[in-house]
Order: C-alpha cells, then sequence, then structure tokens
C-alpha cells in the first residue's frame, strides 16, 4: 500500500511542480512519470527496511 501511495503521490507532486516552472502538458506529464518512479523507488526500499527490523 505504501507503494501505490507514493507512485500517487509522486505523480501529482511532478504535475505540480512543471506546471508551476511553466511547462506544458508533455512536460507535466514527462515530470508525473519521473517522480512516480523516485518516489516508488523511495517506497520500495523504506518498505523493504521496515520489513527488515521487523516492524512490519
Amino acid at each position: 500500500m505504501i507503494f501505490l501511495t507514493a507512485i500517487v503521490l509522486g505523480a501529482l507532486f511532478g504535475w505540480r511542480r512543471a506546471g508551476r516552472r511553466g511547462g506544458d502538458r508533455l512536460d507535466r506529464l514527462q515530470y508525473a512519470a519521473v517522480h512516480a518512479i523516485a518516489f516508488g523507488l523511495a517506497a520500495v526500499a523504506l518498505s523493504i527496511l521496515l520489513q527488515r527490523i521487523g516492524v512490519v
């Protein structure tokens, strides 16, 4: 569940960030995709860490 939430939040964050920089629709889509991937990778690393220390 952390993974899906991170992807959605990353995409929204990237879309908004590109909009603030004056990007058009394709710029916003690219920023959204890159941020979704980055947030997803961070969520996977966090999930693995939490499992290894026994929290989840």
